[in-house]
């Protein structure tokens, strides 16, 4: 094996793990609090409480169901999009590379979730003015990070092949 395969298999193992282990932490965390009090809903301020709820979509609660069918198929496919992924960063350098890790990260995250809760825990509840956001975890802050990133470098990268 390469010297450069092995760089790049440390290097992803290297951002992989702390995003994976820190959505871990988080979870396990807000789910002793669930059991030592028989539920979470913990005002932190008028910007921010920890509220738990059990997410049986995908990102932010979106094509929830709890036909058994319909969850399969979403985690089906969710696994199909991390192969996916997974696939782009064997042929991807440079920032997009990362980028992609950040989003394989909090995807792992979610997808042991799925399969050992059969449900994600989500539990940041951002509001403004009595407006609530999507409920969301650690994992989602990743996925939505990275994939804002790779937009933008994506848009980046138009712009310069265009001008």
């Amino acid at each position: 094996m390469k010297s450069e395969n092995i760089k790049k298999i440390v290097i992803s193992i290297l951002i992989l793990l702390p995003i994976f282990f820190l959505d871990r932490i988080s979870k396990i965390l807000i789910l002793n609090i669930l059991e030592e009090t028989g539920r979470v809903d913990i005002y932190i301020n008028s910007f921010l409480n920890f509220y738990l709820v059990w997410n049986k979509g995908i990102g932010f609660g979106l094509l929830s169901s709890d036909q058994d069918l319909f969850y399969n198929v979403v985690t089906t496919l969710i696994i199909l999009i991390n192969f996916v992924i997974i696939y782009l960063l064997f042929n991807e350098k440079g920032l997009k590379y990362y980028f992609l890790l950040v989003i394989l990260g909090g995807s792992l995250g979610n997808l042991f979730d799925r399969i050992y809760y059969r449900a994600v825990p989500d539990f940041f509840d951002i509001n403004f003015n009595g407006y609530h956001w999507f409920i969301f975890n650690v994992a989602d802050i990743f996925i939505t990070i990275g994939i804002i990133l790779l937009i933008m470098a994506e848009l980046i990268s138009y712009k310069k092949v265009n001008e």
